[in-house]
Protein backbone atom coordinates (compact mmCIF):
# COMPACT_ATOMS: atom_id res chain seq x y z
CA UNK A 1 0.00 0.00 0.00
CA UNK A 2 1.38 3.42 -1.00
CA UNK A 3 2.27 5.68 1.89
CA UNK A 4 0.56 9.10 1.95
CA UNK A 5 2.83 11.95 0.87
CA UNK A 6 4.26 14.14 3.60
CA UNK A 7 3.36 17.82 3.81
CA UNK A 8 5.55 20.84 4.44
CA UNK A 9 4.96 24.56 4.85
CA UNK A 10 6.97 27.45 3.43
CA UNK A 11 6.69 31.07 4.57
CA UNK A 12 7.90 34.20 2.79
CA UNK A 13 8.22 37.42 4.79
CA UNK A 14 9.26 40.38 2.67
CA UNK A 15 9.08 44.13 2.88
CA UNK A 16 5.86 44.28 0.85
CA UNK A 17 4.62 40.70 0.44
CA UNK A 18 3.74 37.80 2.73
CA UNK A 19 3.18 34.30 1.44
CA UNK A 20 2.39 30.98 3.08
CA UNK A 21 2.43 27.82 0.97
CA UNK A 22 1.88 24.17 1.67
CA UNK A 23 3.51 21.55 -0.48
CA UNK A 24 4.54 17.94 -0.84
CA UNK A 25 7.90 16.21 -0.55
CA UNK A 26 8.78 17.30 -4.10
CA UNK A 27 8.37 20.97 -3.15
CA UNK A 28 5.28 21.22 -5.34
CA UNK A 29 3.00 23.99 -4.09
CA UNK A 30 -0.46 22.63 -3.32
CA UNK A 31 -2.01 25.66 -1.63
CA UNK A 32 -0.98 29.27 -1.11
CA UNK A 33 -2.02 32.35 0.80
CA UNK A 34 -0.69 35.75 -0.31
CA UNK A 35 -1.01 38.95 1.69
CA UNK A 36 0.32 42.49 1.59
CA UNK A 37 2.53 43.98 4.28
CA UNK A 38 1.20 47.01 6.10
CA UNK A 39 4.43 48.74 7.12
CA UNK A 40 2.70 51.06 9.57
CA UNK A 41 1.69 48.07 11.71
CA UNK A 42 5.26 46.80 11.97
CA UNK A 43 6.28 43.24 12.81
CA UNK A 44 3.28 42.78 15.13
CA UNK A 45 0.94 43.39 12.20
CA UNK A 46 2.79 40.84 10.06
CA UNK A 47 2.63 38.18 12.76
CA UNK A 48 -1.08 38.86 13.18
CA UNK A 49 -1.65 38.34 9.45
CA UNK A 50 0.41 35.15 9.39
CA UNK A 51 -1.16 33.50 12.43
CA UNK A 52 -4.64 32.74 11.08
CA UNK A 53 -3.77 31.15 7.70
CA UNK A 54 -0.82 29.35 9.25
CA UNK A 55 -2.92 27.72 11.96
CA UNK A 56 -5.50 26.73 9.34
CA UNK A 57 -2.88 25.02 7.18
CA UNK A 58 -1.46 23.23 10.20
CA UNK A 59 -4.88 21.79 11.04
CA UNK A 60 -5.44 20.66 7.47
CA UNK A 61 -2.06 19.20 6.59
CA UNK A 62 -0.08 18.44 9.78
CA UNK A 63 3.29 19.31 8.19
CA UNK A 64 6.58 17.62 8.95
CA UNK A 65 8.43 20.93 9.15
CA UNK A 66 8.30 24.62 8.28
CA UNK A 67 10.81 26.70 6.27
CA UNK A 68 10.95 30.51 6.31
CA UNK A 69 12.55 32.99 3.93
CA UNK A 70 12.94 36.39 5.61
CA UNK A 71 13.78 39.64 3.84
CA UNK A 72 16.83 40.67 5.82
CA UNK A 73 19.84 39.35 7.76
CA UNK A 74 19.06 36.37 9.98
CA UNK A 75 20.83 34.14 12.47
CA UNK A 76 19.94 30.85 10.83
CA UNK A 77 21.65 28.88 13.59
CA UNK A 78 19.48 30.32 16.38
CA UNK A 79 16.38 30.90 14.28
CA UNK A 80 16.31 34.62 15.00
CA UNK A 81 16.04 37.80 12.94
CA UNK A 82 19.29 39.77 13.10
CA UNK A 83 17.91 43.08 11.85
CA UNK A 84 15.18 44.35 9.53
CA UNK A 85 15.84 47.30 7.22
CA UNK A 86 12.21 47.48 6.05
CA UNK A 87 9.85 46.82 8.98
CA UNK A 88 10.17 47.89 12.60
CA UNK A 89 9.93 45.36 15.40
CA UNK A 90 11.84 42.41 13.95
CA UNK A 91 15.36 43.03 15.22
CA UNK A 92 16.57 40.14 17.42
CA UNK A 93 13.10 38.52 17.30
CA UNK A 94 13.08 34.73 17.80
CA UNK A 95 10.86 33.93 14.84
CA UNK A 96 11.22 30.16 14.84
CA UNK A 97 10.26 29.95 18.53
CA UNK A 98 7.16 32.04 17.80
CA UNK A 99 6.23 29.74 14.89
CA UNK A 100 6.68 26.67 17.08
CA UNK A 101 4.53 28.23 19.80
CA UNK A 102 1.54 29.02 17.58
CA UNK A 103 1.69 25.88 15.43
CA UNK A 104 3.03 23.13 17.64
CA UNK A 105 5.47 22.17 14.84
CA UNK A 106 8.90 21.82 16.44
CA UNK A 107 10.86 21.47 13.21
CA UNK A 108 11.13 25.07 11.99
CA UNK A 109 13.98 26.79 10.12
CA UNK A 110 14.80 30.26 8.82
CA UNK A 111 17.07 31.71 6.14
CA UNK A 112 17.50 35.02 4.34
CA UNK A 113 14.97 35.19 1.48
CA UNK A 114 17.65 35.46 -1.22
CA UNK A 115 19.28 32.26 0.08
CA UNK A 116 15.90 30.55 0.05
CA UNK A 117 15.19 31.80 -3.49
CA UNK A 118 18.61 30.52 -4.57
CA UNK A 119 17.73 27.11 -3.15
CA UNK A 120 14.48 27.12 -5.12
CA UNK A 121 16.09 28.06 -8.43
CA UNK A 122 18.97 25.62 -7.93
CA UNK A 123 16.67 22.64 -7.38
CA UNK A 124 13.47 23.44 -9.25
CA UNK A 125 14.28 26.37 -11.51
CA UNK A 126 16.87 27.72 -13.91
CA UNK A 127 19.79 26.30 -11.92
CA UNK A 128 18.54 22.72 -11.86
CA UNK A 129 21.24 20.29 -12.98
CA UNK A 130 24.16 22.50 -11.89
CA UNK A 131 26.27 21.86 -8.79
CA UNK A 132 27.37 25.46 -8.18
CA UNK A 133 24.65 28.07 -8.62
CA UNK A 134 24.70 31.77 -7.80
CA UNK A 135 21.37 33.59 -7.65
CA UNK A 136 20.96 37.36 -7.72
CA UNK A 137 17.63 39.10 -7.17
CA UNK A 138 17.15 42.44 -8.90
CA UNK A 139 14.16 43.83 -7.07
CA UNK A 140 13.66 46.82 -4.79
CA UNK A 141 17.12 45.88 -3.54
CA UNK A 142 19.83 43.51 -4.78
CA UNK A 143 20.46 40.28 -2.90
CA UNK A 144 22.31 37.07 -3.59
CA UNK A 145 22.64 33.43 -2.63
CA UNK A 146 25.15 30.71 -3.42
CA UNK A 147 24.22 27.03 -3.66
CA UNK A 148 27.02 24.47 -3.56
CA UNK A 149 26.06 20.86 -4.32
CA UNK A 150 22.46 21.51 -3.33
CA UNK A 151 23.21 23.32 -0.07
CA UNK A 152 23.23 26.99 0.87
CA UNK A 153 26.73 28.38 1.25
CA UNK A 154 27.04 30.13 4.63
CA UNK A 155 29.52 32.68 5.86
CA UNK A 156 29.69 33.78 9.48
CA UNK A 157 26.34 34.81 10.99
CA UNK A 158 24.38 36.89 10.02
CA UNK A 159 24.98 36.78 6.30
CA UNK A 160 26.82 36.07 3.07
CA UNK A 161 26.57 36.53 -0.70
CA UNK A 162 25.44 40.16 -0.33
CA UNK A 163 26.38 41.20 -3.85
CA UNK A 164 24.22 44.33 -3.60
CA UNK A 165 26.50 45.75 -0.92
CA UNK A 166 29.67 45.34 -2.98
CA UNK A 167 31.16 48.76 -3.73
CA UNK A 168 32.73 49.95 -6.96
CA UNK A 169 35.25 52.18 -5.20
CA UNK A 170 35.98 53.82 -1.85
CA UNK A 171 33.24 56.40 -2.35
CA UNK A 172 30.64 53.86 -1.20
CA UNK A 173 28.82 53.56 -4.51
CA UNK A 174 27.47 50.02 -4.51
CA UNK A 175 25.70 47.63 -6.86
CA UNK A 176 22.32 48.03 -5.19
CA UNK A 177 22.45 51.80 -5.68
CA UNK A 178 22.96 51.28 -9.42
CA UNK A 179 21.28 48.03 -10.42
CA UNK A 180 18.20 47.60 -8.20
CA UNK A 181 14.67 48.25 -9.34
CA UNK A 182 14.41 51.52 -7.44
CA UNK A 183 17.77 52.66 -8.84
CA UNK A 184 16.55 51.98 -12.37
CA UNK A 185 13.33 53.86 -11.61
CA UNK A 186 15.37 56.85 -10.47
CA UNK A 187 17.53 56.77 -13.61
CA UNK A 188 14.43 56.65 -15.78
CA UNK A 189 12.90 59.64 -14.01
CA UNK A 190 16.02 61.67 -14.76
CA UNK A 191 16.06 60.46 -18.37
CA UNK A 192 12.45 61.34 -19.12
CA UNK A 193 12.78 64.74 -17.45
CA UNK A 194 15.64 65.49 -19.83
CA UNK A 195 13.95 63.76 -22.80
CA UNK A 196 10.22 64.50 -22.48
CA UNK A 197 9.57 63.60 -26.12
CA UNK A 198 11.24 60.17 -25.90
CA UNK A 199 9.41 56.90 -26.40
CA UNK A 200 10.06 55.96 -22.77
CA UNK A 201 8.55 59.23 -21.52
CA UNK A 202 5.47 58.55 -23.62
CA UNK A 203 5.07 55.11 -22.07
CA UNK A 204 5.65 56.20 -18.49
CA UNK A 205 3.31 59.20 -18.77
CA UNK A 206 2.24 60.20 -15.25
CA UNK A 207 3.40 57.06 -13.45
CA UNK A 208 5.48 57.85 -10.37
CA UNK A 209 6.68 54.40 -9.32
CA UNK A 210 7.97 51.18 -10.92
CA UNK A 211 8.94 53.06 -14.08
CA UNK A 212 11.39 50.29 -14.93
CA UNK A 213 8.54 48.09 -16.11
CA UNK A 214 8.31 50.27 -19.25
CA UNK A 215 11.99 50.00 -20.12
CA UNK A 216 11.83 46.80 -22.16
CA UNK A 217 8.97 48.03 -24.33
CA UNK A 218 10.71 51.37 -24.95
CA UNK A 219 13.84 49.55 -26.12
CA UNK A 220 11.80 47.29 -28.42
CA UNK A 221 10.19 50.40 -29.91
CA UNK A 222 13.60 51.89 -30.68
CA UNK A 223 14.37 54.27 -27.81
CA UNK A 224 18.17 54.46 -27.97
CA UNK A 225 18.43 56.35 -24.69
CA UNK A 226 16.43 53.68 -22.89
CA UNK A 227 18.74 51.05 -24.35
CA UNK A 228 21.74 53.00 -23.07
CA UNK A 229 20.28 53.00 -19.56
CA UNK A 230 20.05 49.22 -19.66
CA UNK A 231 23.54 48.91 -21.13
CA UNK A 232 25.02 50.94 -18.28
CA UNK A 233 23.17 49.04 -15.56
CA UNK A 234 23.92 45.59 -16.96
CA UNK A 235 27.56 46.55 -17.39
CA UNK A 236 27.74 47.54 -13.72
CA UNK A 237 25.94 44.35 -12.67
CA UNK A 238 28.31 42.27 -14.80
CA UNK A 239 31.26 43.94 -13.10
CA UNK A 240 29.89 42.83 -9.73
CA UNK A 241 29.19 39.32 -10.99
CA UNK A 242 32.75 39.06 -12.25
CA UNK A 243 33.89 39.31 -8.63
CA UNK A 244 31.42 36.62 -7.67
CA UNK A 245 32.92 34.51 -10.45
CA UNK A 246 36.47 35.06 -9.27
CA UNK A 247 35.55 34.17 -5.68
CA UNK A 248 33.13 31.26 -6.20
CA UNK A 249 33.32 30.37 -9.91
CA UNK A 250 29.68 29.22 -10.19
CA UNK A 251 28.65 27.18 -13.20
CA UNK A 252 25.55 29.32 -13.65
CA UNK A 253 24.28 32.72 -12.49
CA UNK A 254 20.51 33.02 -12.24
CA UNK A 255 18.99 36.49 -12.55
CA UNK A 256 15.76 36.94 -10.58
CA UNK A 257 13.59 39.71 -9.19
CA UNK A 258 11.38 42.22 -10.96
CA UNK A 259 13.99 43.37 -13.47
CA UNK A 260 14.46 39.80 -14.65
CA UNK A 261 11.02 40.05 -16.29
CA UNK A 262 12.87 41.68 -19.19
CA UNK A 263 13.97 38.14 -19.97
CA UNK A 264 16.32 37.46 -22.85
CA UNK A 265 17.23 41.12 -23.34
CA UNK A 266 18.61 41.34 -19.80
CA UNK A 267 20.29 37.93 -19.97
CA UNK A 268 21.99 38.71 -23.26
CA UNK A 269 23.45 42.02 -22.08
CA UNK A 270 24.75 40.66 -18.76
CA UNK A 271 26.25 37.65 -20.54
CA UNK A 272 28.02 39.95 -23.01
CA UNK A 273 29.40 42.42 -20.46
CA UNK A 274 30.62 39.92 -17.87
CA UNK A 275 33.19 38.47 -20.28
CA UNK A 276 35.05 41.81 -20.30
CA UNK A 277 35.81 41.49 -16.60
CA UNK A 278 36.65 37.80 -16.15
CA UNK A 279 40.21 36.57 -16.16
CA UNK A 280 41.30 34.52 -19.17
CA UNK A 281 41.54 31.30 -17.17
CA UNK A 282 37.85 31.51 -16.25
CA UNK A 283 36.55 32.36 -19.73
CA UNK A 284 33.87 32.25 -21.00
CA UNK A 285 32.51 32.55 -17.48
CA UNK A 286 29.33 31.18 -15.94
CA UNK A 287 26.22 30.61 -17.96
CA UNK A 288 23.71 33.41 -17.38
CA UNK A 289 20.07 32.38 -17.05
CA UNK A 290 16.78 34.07 -16.19
CA UNK A 291 14.99 32.76 -13.10
CA UNK A 292 12.18 30.32 -13.83
CA UNK A 293 10.01 30.26 -10.69
CA UNK A 294 8.66 33.81 -10.76
CA UNK A 295 6.57 34.90 -7.76
CA UNK A 296 6.80 31.41 -6.25
CA UNK A 297 10.58 31.35 -5.95
CA UNK A 298 10.78 32.03 -2.20
CA UNK A 299 7.79 29.79 -1.51
CA UNK A 300 9.36 26.86 -3.35
CA UNK A 301 12.71 27.55 -1.71
CA UNK A 302 11.12 27.68 1.74
CA UNK A 303 9.48 24.32 1.09
CA UNK A 304 12.85 22.89 0.05
CA UNK A 305 14.42 24.29 3.23
CA UNK A 306 11.70 22.59 5.27
CA UNK A 307 12.16 19.32 3.39
CA UNK A 308 15.94 19.28 3.65
CA UNK A 309 15.92 20.13 7.36
CA UNK A 310 13.05 17.82 8.33
CA UNK A 311 13.82 15.13 10.92
CA UNK A 312 15.60 12.24 9.27
CA UNK A 313 16.73 14.29 6.24
CA UNK A 314 19.92 15.87 7.61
Amino acid sequence: MKKPDKHFIGIEIGGTKLQIVSGNSNAMILEKHRMRVEKSKGADGIREKLAGPLKELIREHRPESIGIGFGGPVDHQRGKIAVSHHIEGWTDFDLTSWIREITGVTSCFIENDANVAALGEAHRGAGAGFKKVFYVTLGSGVGGGMIDHGKIYHGAVPGESEIGLMTYDKSGLNIESQCSGWAMDAKIRVYISENPDSILAGLVKNETHSEARFLHQAIKLGDGGANQLLEESTDMLAWGLSHVTHLFHPEVVVLGGGLSLMGELLREKVSYHIRKYITAAFQPGPEIRIAALGEDVVGVGALLLAIKKAPGNF
